[in-house]
């Protein structure tokens, strides 16, 4: 998210340099460079029952393009990461940086079948314009989908990758290792910027739309992505109440993997119970993304 502060001389196209971190913070990038040997999971499993009913509640008056559960869990994800800011911190040549804007990358298939071709989609949260942060995912999801399907166009990053993958072997290396380093310094090309789904504060894998369920996937060691999130398929789970009482109510298993670098483990529990909370009271969404919530 862009914010206005004074220019430092280490910052990045992408993220602002963090000054003024403790000595773990400063040390971990050197002790433990790789992001892969940085990774904290966290499993949650959501109750679902008046994010359904809002989405019904939504879909009432909206029943051509209908919202959906990735959408209000993308905008929910949106609005925690905007008020613990942490979130969107990543690590790059040894530095951390705070990300400049709030951003999810995920694949999108044109058919659900075996063979269709596959569509990288970037959303980036637009913090100034007021509009509500489910809105924005929702348009952006429908519009880009629409594309997909019915224009069949590739997106930005399929088109990078043709490029690249048209040289030899020998020579595709040698330039991965060249753009390794330079997005290290933060100098990756700006043909390659807007495009790279690694580049983004969260990597989101629907799962539960092609009715597979899982709880984990690794982060990379390219691009500056310290956040990827694994969502499973809606299912049914017993609640227990204080009596043991119990009743079934639709449910969603979120496996979350995090660059442990960022922050500390009360950070992330406190940012947990801030995603919680919206979930459970999902039209905290219709209001915009700096609104604060008690």
């Amino acid at each position: 998210m862009e914010q206005t502060r004074k220019p430092h001389r280490r910052d990045r196209y992408d993220g602002y340099y963090l000054q003024n971190l403790d000595a773990m913070h400063i040390m971990m990038p050197y002790l433990m460079p790789r992001r892969t040997d940085n990774e904290a999971v966290l499993n949650e499993t959501v109750d679902m029952t008046n994010v359904l009913k809002y989405i019904e509640e939504k879909n009432s008056a909206n029943p051509e393009h209908k919202y959906t559960v990735f959408h209000v869990i993308t905008a929910a994800l949106a609005k925690t990461i905007y008020l613990r800011p942490k979130m969107n911190y990543f690590i790059a040549g040894g530095r951390m940086f705070e990300r400049k804007n709030i951003s999810f990358s995920f694949i999108a298939k044109n058919k659900m079948v075996d063979n269709a071709d596959e569509s990288v989609l970037i959303f980036r949260l637009d913090t100034d314009s007021g509009k509500p942060p489910i809105d924005q995912v929702h348009d952006f999801v429908c519009g880009e989908v629409y594309k997909i399907r019915k224009e069949s166009k590739t997106d930005g990053t399929t088109d990078q990758l043709n490029i690249l993958t048209k040289m030899p072997g020998f020579l595709l290396s040698w330039v991965m290792k060249l753009l390794t380093v330079m997005n290290d310094r933060g100098h990756l090309p700006k043909a390659l910027r807007p495009v790279d789904p690694y580049a983004t504060t969260v990597f989101m894998s629907n799962l539960g739309s092609i009715k597979l369920s899982a709880n984990y996937h690794h982060l990379a060691n390219w691009g500056t992505n310290s956040v990827f999130l694994v969502i499973g398929e809606l299912k049914k789970t017993p609640y227990f109440g204080d009596d043991g009482s119990f009743e079934l109510r639709d449910s969603l298993d979120l496996g979350f993997t995090i660059d442990e670098r960022i922050a500390d483990g009360m950070y992330f529990s406190n940012t947990i119970k801030l995603f919680r909370k919206i979930m459970a009271n999902p039209r905290l969404l219709d209001a915009a993304s700096d609104s604060p919530i008690e």
